[in-house]
């Protein structure tokens, strides 16, 4: 179990899978796609290229994401 980190993301993802994909949305304001693993202990995982925060459904992370009223953490 770990709590979410103290520094905050641009944007967060609450996802019902451990493996996502990121492509920084769409244009040219994206990134190249990258698969990421969601570690089931941590709960959490932010894309390396554009720090949007993706929260696996469920989680302890989810749950500390919600006490804090479902805002960026």
């Amino acid at each position: 179990m770990s709590a979410l980190p103290a520094h905050p993301a641009p944007a967060t993802e609450i996802v019902s899978k451990t493996r996502i994909a990121c492509d920084g949305g769409e244009g040219a304001l994206g990134h190249p796609r990258v698969w990421l693993s969601i570690p089931e202990a941590e709960g959490w995982i932010d894309c390396p290229y554009c720090d949007k925060r993706f929260i696996l459904e469920g989680s302890e992370a989810a749950k500390a994401h919600e006490r804090m009223g479902g805002k960026a953490a």
